[in-house]
């Protein structure tokens, strides 16, 4: 479904900034696999998402999704395919749009057929405020009201839709919650997971939070210096316990895992 085979990203080559960001780095993902990724600040986690959303193109190597080289296909037409979250939920929405507005945007972008200047029908604004009232927010209630009202959690879980409302062939959430407080985190992580388990979504979720990383998902990747150190899943990864991970990270880098924000989570 989705393959990263070996692939490189070095910033700033050639300079005093030169950083080598990911390193050979390669990754399977079958059809409606929900993995999650967790490692240090500068590991490479939201290198990688990156690199599969096409913000840049990589050094080496290549990227394929659904037996479609898209290495050098730019974001923007990626988009079209690959629906993303980010930490911060101010991105992913046009705040002076109203939430109406929001999700016809989102739907013309990615529905097959359908022109990005095209009307949005009755029946497809019907189909967003019964998609709005599943998030459980009161926001179907809101479809005239402009984003920029939103509170942070009720912006995350309107990208999140937007970007589900076509099911995506892979989804990318890039610390989606980490700017949430613990109860809104909660709801969110919640929808995702339900959304994600409808549609039988193949996702990547790059998260801080260890428990997180063993709970959601089938799969579960540590990266340290821009390359994958361990890569669990099946029976193996649902007897593993927050301290086998550690130290299956000590065992795979040669040093002890030294992130407060991870350790603390």
């Amino acid at each position: 479904m989705l393959y990263v085979d070996h692939i490189s990203k070095t910033f700033n080559p050639g300079t005093v900034n030169e950083k080598k960001a990911l390193t050979d780095l390669s990754l399977h993902l079958a059809p409606g696999d929900f993995t999650t990724i967790i490692g240090s600040n500068g590991a490479g986690k939201s290198t990688l998402l990156n690199a599969v959303a096409g913000t840049f193109y990589v050094d080496e190597g290549s990227v394929r999704l659904d037996g479609r080289d898209i290495t050098y296909v730019p974001d923007h037409r990626r988009s079209v395919v690959i629906g993303r979250l980010f930490q911060d939920p101010l991105k992913g929405t046009a705040p002076n749009m109203t939430i109406e507005e929001n999700l016809a945007l989102a739907f013309l972008r990615s529905a097959q057929g359908k022109r990005p200047f095209s009307r949005i029908s009755r029946k497809e604004k019907d189909m967003f405020r019964e998609r709005l009232s599943l998030l459980d927010m009161g926001l179907e209630d809101r479809m005239k009201q402009p984003v920029g009202l939103l509170s942070g959690g009720q912006r995350q879980a309107l990208t999140l839709l937007m970007a589900t409302l076509v099911t995506p062939k892979l989804l990318l959430l890039d610390e989606h919650t980490a700017a949430l407080d613990p109860g809104t985190a909660r709801k969110v992580l919640d929808l995702t997971r339900s959304i994600v388990e409808e549609h039988s979504i193949t996702c990547l979720m790059v998260t801080h939070n260890m428990h997180q990383a063993l709970e959601l998902g089938n799969r579960t990747l540590m990266m340290a210096a821009g390359r994958i150190v361990l890569d669990v899943s099946g029976a193996e990864r649902a007897g593993m316990t927050v301290d086998d991970l550690l130290s299956r990270f000590k065992a795979g880098t040669g040093k002890a895992l030294d992130n407060d924000r991870i350790l603390l989570s």
